[in-house]
């Protein structure tokens, strides 16, 4: 009753304010508890609300009046121009996938899973943990919880083969979230102006790591059994790179996983010309038809610098990643993270530590995996039913995303448009490609809201494309 009347008495006062003029006085509080018979905190709280919403002011010892209201001038920024100078690299917009989606909308465009695929119980208790525990209130190391090391190195090594060394926890740098972990690696193993060979197309985060650490991106074609080796080694050969970033393992957003042939072949090329891999196995817990096969476990001289995500299979808000690099070259990066953010909360470090140590983490990897199979057989169903000229190439052995090509007289921006228009957000392939696309695509992440939507979803895209080629 309260809360109807409250919403009356701000209806009734909106109306008379807006036939009296700035500055006018509204009638005391005492007045309008009698002329609404409300009680005084009713009539408090619609105030309230109306101070809020700018409409009305209180002045100490003179009462309640109507807002003047303010007009906007003109503001001249230009003086930033001549400030700021030209930057020394050009940031591209942000991604498609960080846009927010309407209320109602068939989300498809997304990087993250839906939050009933997260291990939620877990999370919940882990925070509150972490909460009360000493991490609340203490610093951590600049390379992390030791606790949380360990856990990050006993990972990787439980891939190790015999025979190759695996890595210690000292080798281990916490980050948050894998993004800020790119940049700092560009920075510290590329330096600003060299050039950075990349897969294309690739995680566009990577792409825009690049460029905001100023390093040339040199894009190297890749496919379902990864990047043609031949290809790479003329590619440090010509360029003189000394560093290539790749997604050996689900890959984003192909979803594309090298052979163990291709491998070989690539970690030969990387060793022979005395270069770094930076591996980003941000898709590590998201196997549906294979396992990931970290290429880092076969390597113990330094050359690959390994990245491993929690931020998506444990939580968006508890964003965690470390890096595994061997040598000098862990020191630099270190001594980046050092500049760049100091340390990692630890709160958030405990939080994920508690969530991938409890037997259920385990259970909910194995659970999300049918889960996952699920949801990408039902839009690669719904996708060839009623969108036969959104062509899948590669289905897809783990990971979150389908890649589609469309036909080459496609209007993208158009398509991403109307489909929009017609409730079903997509993200343009563009933003994966280092330099130009070769072709039309588009991402489709099938992790996201409403699975139940994926065949409406499906047909909208249809009727788009169709419309626009």
């Amino acid at each position: 009753m309260d809360n109807d009347s409250s919403f009356r008495i701000v209806a009734a006062l909106r109306a008379w304010i807006a036939g009296s003029v700035p500055g006018a006085r509204l009638p005391t509080s005492r007045a309008l508890v009698a002329k609404y018979g409300a009680s005084p905190v009713t009539v408090q709280k619609a105030l309230r609300t109306l101070v809020a919403q700018g409409l009305i002011e209180t002045r100490p010892g003179a009462g309640t009046f109507v807002r003047a209201v303010r007009t906007a001038r003109p503001l001249d920024y230009s003086w930033q121009t001549a400030a700021m100078r030209s930057p020394h690299s050009r940031l591209s917009a942000l991604s498609p996938a960080l846009r927010a989606a309407p209320q109602g909308a068939i989300a498809l465009h997304a990087g993250y899973p839906d939050r009933e695929l997260l291990p939620e119980r877990l999370i919940r208790s882990a925070l509150a943990r972490a909460a009360r525990s000493d991490a609340a209130l203490i610093r951590s190391s600049v390379a992390g919880l030791p606790e949380l090391q360990s856990w990050f190195a006993h990972e990787l090594g439980a891939a190790t083969p015999v025979g190759v060394t695996p890595p210690l926890p000292s080798d281990v740098i916490v980050l948050p979230g894998s993004q800020s972990g790119l940049a700092t690696i560009f920075r510290a193993l590329v330096t600003a102006g060299r050039p950075l060979l990349m897969e294309s197309p690739t995680y566009w985060g990577a792409i825009q790591a690049a460029a905001q650490a100023g390093v040339e991106v040199i894009p190297i074609p890749s496919g379902p059994d990864g990047p043609d080796p031949d290809a790479l080694a003329r590619a440090f050969q010509e360029t003189g790179s000394r560093v290539f970033y790749a997604q050996p393992t689900y890959a984003n957003p192909t979803g594309a996983q090298w052979s163990d042939a291709a491998t070989t072949q690539i970690l030969d090329v990387v060793r022979a010309h005395g270069a770094f891999l930076v591996e980003d196995d941000w898709a590590h817990d998201f196997g549906i038809d294979t396992d990931p096969r970290p290429v880092a476990a076969r390597d113990d001289a330094g050359h690959v610098v390994y990245v491993r995500s929690l931020t998506k299979s444990v939580s968006p808000s508890v964003r965690i990643a470390a890096v595994i690099a061997r040598g000098p070259a862990r020191e630099r990066i270190l001594a980046d993270r050092g500049a760049e953010s100091m340390y990692v909360s630890g709160v958030l470090q405990a939080a994920a530590l508690d969530v991938v140590t409890q037997p259920g983490w385990q259970t909910h990897l194995r659970n999300l995996r049918p889960q996952l199979r699920a949801r990408r057989d039902l839009l690669l169903t719904s996708l060839r039913e009623h969108a036969p000229d959104a062509h899948i190439a590669t289905v897809p052995a783990g990971g979150l995303n389908l890649w589609a090509r469309l036909p080459d007289a496609t209007n993208l921006d158009r398509l991403v448009a109307d489909c929009e228009a017609a409730g079903v957000m997509i993200a343009a392939g563009t933003s994966w490609f280092p330099a130009e696309p070769t072709g039309p695509f588009i991402r489709l992440n099938y992790s996201g809201p409403n699975p139940g939507a994926f065949a409406d979803g499906a047909r909208i895209i249809g009727q788009a494309v169709t419309s626009n080629h």
